[in-house]
């Protein structure tokens, strides 16, 4: 009783904390039978019963085709708890994954992953849920973010709520404070029943070795343990290179400042007059310390898009010395490169620099000239 008690005062505390659960909701728990997701409906449901606030859970697990596949035992406890499970046939995910095998046999857990999502994404349209809950502990949040900076070459991990526009989904993660020792325990004192991994990956990936090097952290430096998560939300101590980071562009007096911070987005907002947060990096252009523009880029492949140039005073001269970055820029990405601008005026300019007037990629107030190299 003790661990559940801890494990509910860290759902609630998720909950003040990042807003997860409201009056009305109805709540998808994906339960693969393991640890972590029986955990997570059991805990739910027993949050459920405190009436901090009023919500609906639906247990579903989906049968994914992996051999041997049996969810009577976990059906039989869920209705123990006075709730039923939905056995979802997904098992076109095993025969997928065994056509996408790799060399060394493994299955690739990333379109595991993304199929899952996709079908837990549409039994919860079908069921008439508006949030997916997913079991994903503090240890999962600190291993996905040492994973990002090793391999992945960025500061990020998977947040506590994300809400899905398209899809008008919203996942979200009450376990996220709970350590994974605090649901080893708390499945042993409630008697939880388990069902073992059917996924012949289970143990040997590289989420694994991860997990092993922080642990030995932990080991050597215990007070780590809650520094690593304390660190996730201690946003006002916080500093990395953001504020630092300006793109020299040589033989001239400018630079580039990717619009990162608040105040970057202030000073993009004064030039633009309409600031668009876009899947469009987005730049301040400096000169002499100072913004005196902005532009936006996006890379596709091959492909360089280039629009909303604005300087606060225009310069042809400047312009011509910002597109000429941007394809240099590109060169080192990929070779050969199309340039795409979107821009409504200058067309001599673009002329000059032999760009040349496309339909092809169409856009709304603004002509669109291309030019590869």
């Amino acid at each position: 009783m003790n661990s559940l008690r801890g494990i509910l005062g860290a759902i609630r505390k998720a909950d003040q904390e990042f807003n997860l659960i409201n009056d009305g909701d109805i709540i998808l728990v994906g339960v693969s039978g393991g640890k972590d997701s029986m955990l997570l409906l059991y805990s739910l449901l027993r949050y459920k019963q405190f009436k901090v606030v009023n919500f609906e859970v639906i247990p579903a697990i989906m049968d994914l085709g992996f051999p041997s596949f049996d969810a009577s035992k976990i059906k039989n406890y869920i209705e123990s708890l006075g709730s039923s499970l939905e056995v979802v046939d997904e098992r076109m995910v095993f025969e997928a994954l065994d056509k996408h095998r790799k060399n060394d046999g493994k299955l690739p857990c990333s379109i595991c992953s993304r199929m899952k999502k996709a079908a837990m994404n549409q039994l919860a349209k079908k069921l008439g849920c508006n949030k997916v809950a997913f079991a994903h502990h503090a240890d999962d949040a600190i291993e996905t973010l040492f994973m990002n900076e090793l391999f992945g070459a960025r500061i990020a991990t998977f947040e506590p709520k994300m809400k899905l526009e398209r899809a008008d989904i919203t996942f979200i993660r009450p376990l996220i404070l709970v350590r994974e020792s605090e649901i080893k325990s708390c499945i042993k004192e409630e008697n939880i029943p388990v069902m073992k991994s059917h996924c012949p990956n289970d143990g040997y990936t590289m989420r694994q070795e991860i997990k092993e090097l922080v642990n030995s952290l932990y080991k050597k430096y215990p007070e780590s343990k809650s520094n690593l998560l304390t660190m996730l939300t201690n946003y006002s101590k916080n500093k990395i290179w953001d504020e630092a980071l300006e793109l020299k562009i040589e033989k001239t007096k400018l630079s580039l400042k990717p619009v990162l911070t608040s105040n970057d987005k202030l000073t993009e907002l004064k030039i633009t007059k309409n600031f668009i947060n876009d899947d469009f990096d987005h730049y301040l252009i400096i000169k002499n310390n100072k913004a005196i523009g902005s532009v936006k880029t996006k890379y596709q492949n091959e492909l360089t898009f280039i629009k909303e140039l604005i300087l606060i005073k225009d310069s042809l001269p400047v312009r011509k010395q910002i597109i000429k970055y941007f394809e240099r820029k590109s060169l080192v990405r990929a070779n050969p490169i199309k340039v795409i601008i979107l821009d409504k005026d200058h067309k001599e300019l673009y002329k000059e620099l032999k760009y040349k007037k496309d339909k092809e990629y169409n856009a709304l107030s603004h002509l669109v000239y291309v030019k590869e190299k």
